[in-house]
């Protein structure tokens, strides 16, 4: 038996990468989502008189657009994710 080989499985990335990886994708994800909130707050429709950065931060950070961003960003990374396992 000493001259047989055995072959050597390829390892993938870790578990930890792979949470690493997703938790940045997905933060990339609501980043943009809160960004595009943000820039939405600043449309002539939307502009009133006086409207500053603070009042347009708190009608952007509410618990139902965190929901959403939270749950659009899992679903992305689903996306992206077999889009890379396939391609």
């Amino acid at each position: 038996m000493a001259g047989k080989k055995t072959a050597k499985k390829k390892a993938g990335p870790g578990p930890w990468i792979q949470i690493q990886r997703a938790a940045i994708e997905a933060g990339f994800i609501i980043f943009l989502f809160y960004s595009n909130l943000l820039m939405g707050e600043y449309t002539r429709a939307n502009a009133g008189p006086g409207k500053g950065l603070l009042l347009a931060l708190a009608d952007v950070f509410t618990a139902a657009n965190f929901a959403i961003a939270l749950v659009t960003s899992l679903i992305g990374y689903v996306v992206v994710e077999y889009l890379r396992t396939t391609l």
